[in-house]
């Protein structure tokens, strides 16, 4: 599938549904390809830093222009080179989570000499450093520390139960009319997929945003939040620069002390009732009342006060680990909860991912070992499925997905946990 995927020097999560090169799911890509071909797990990281505009952001699409018509919004939506500051490549100007020096750093150590002779450390470290000065100093828009996204799909996880109530408030233009096509739906089944009236409101956003210029500053936004695994990921990521530092003979302190911020500013997003950290409105300053697999994820962090609470939620009746397959994305006791729908159930294999490598973290590698088992199982036995069903293990979305395929090969070949 890595393989097979390759367009240029990047790799498509999927040929057909997604025809360009998406931010994190390069990462996940990069995770997986170094143990087949690490120059090209480089390239791949590489190819999307490349296209990094002036203000350091990591865009969520960099698009080829002759697909452009596959996928919508594509490269003629966003007119990204009309905005100052945008790369010459066409690009989104939203950004997704910030896994990348997660990956920088696993891609570096597949094979140290080979990095050292491209120089491949050297040039992403400042590359790395400007997106995270950019979710330091563009994104704080609730002044307490935390990077808010002003897009569902900048969570990664587009589709979430916690985004229905901010979206609430976002004009409805309905998707599927003239003018505003679902190419997506051609390649897989509408009841899986967002509603037209989601990604109706989906598009108001991203044309809101286009047309502000992509201006983080600006005080109109309609959606704002400070999403809990958005920056435990960013957490992570500065512990994971913390080592690109010490490897490149600079200071890892300063890194280090990023990453406890971080975690202590997580903490006002922790429901006690739900048992997981939660989403924030940043406009209304609310608590999402919705437990999803984002509030799982700051189990990867050391310092997190929050360890014991998480995992037992994790182990119990809302995501049922060791018995559901794989790691709902929603809570699986919840009235809304859906196990075909993109996000609103479904396990997926990149935040299950890394809640092997969280259990892993915290001691649990019999539990750790046990997960990373279901989630190579269920990709070879269903052509290496977007999603599935967290029941019963029925594959859902579009087949042959990278990260899925990146992410188990990695596990396959993991000495602790393959």
């Amino acid at each position: 599938m890595l393989l097979r995927n390759r367009a240029a020097l990047h790799t498509l999560p999927a040929t057909g549904l997604y025809p360009h090169q998406w931010s994190w799911d390069s990462a996940f890509t990069a995770i997986g390809l170094r143990h087949v071909s690490p120059r090209r797990a480089q390239q791949e990281l590489e190819s999307l830093l490349g296209a990094q505009w002036a203000d350091g952001r990591l865009p969520q699409i960099v698009f080829d222009r002759q697909r452009d018509e596959d996928y919508s919004p594509g490269a003629a939506f966003w007119r990204s080179e009309e905005i100052p500051g945008s790369p010459a490549v066409p690009t989104a100007g939203l950004v997704q989570p910030p896994v990348h020096a997660r990956a920088a750093l696993a891609v570096h150590r597949a094979d140290e000499a080979e990095s050292r002779r491209r120089g491949f450390l050297e040039r992403a470290h400042p590359r790395l450093l400007a997106w995270h000065g950019y979710l330091r100093t563009r994104r704080d828009r609730g002044g307490r520390g935390l990077a808010s996204i002003v897009h569902p799909w900048e969570s990664g996880m587009d589709n979430s139960p916690a985004w229905d109530g901010p979206l609430s408030r976002v004009p409805d233009v309905r998707a599927g009319g003239p003018g505003v096509p679902r190419p997506d739906l051609r390649h897989a089944d509408p009841s899986e997929r967002p509603s037209n009236a989601e990604y109706g409101r989906y598009l108001h956003l991203a044309a809101r945003y286009r047309d502000h210029r992509c201006d983080d500053a600006d005080a109109g936004h309609e959606f704002v939040c400070e999403d809990p695994a958005f920056n435990a990921l960013w957490a992570d990521a500065e512990l994971a620069m913390a080592e690109v530092a010490a490897a490149l003979g600079g200071d890892r302190a300063p890194h280090e002390a990023r990453a406890r911020e971080l975690t202590a500013a997580l903490e006002p997003l922790f429901s006690p009732a739900l048992g997981t950290y939660a989403a924030r409105d940043v406009r209304t300053g609310e608590l999402q009342r919705v437990a999803t697999v984002a509030g799982l994820l700051p189990l990867l962090l050391p310092h997190l006060p929050r360890a014991a609470e998480l995992l037992a939620t994790l182990r119990g009746p809302r995501f049922r680990l060791g018995t559901a397959v794989m790691v709902p994305s929603h809570d699986l006791t919840a009235a809304g909860f859906d196990r075909a729908r993109y996000w609103r159930g479904p396990s997926w294999s990149s935040t299950t991912w890394l809640l092997v490598q969280a259990l892993r973290g915290r001691g649990a590698v019999a539990e750790a070992r046990a997960l990373g088992a279901q989630l190579r199982r269920s990709a070879l036995q269903h052509g290496f499925a977007e999603y599935v069903d967290p029941i019963d293990g029925t594959p859902h979305g579009t087949r042959a997905f990278t990260w899925t395929a990146a992410l188990a090969l990695d596990l396959e070949l993991d000495p602790e946990l393959g």
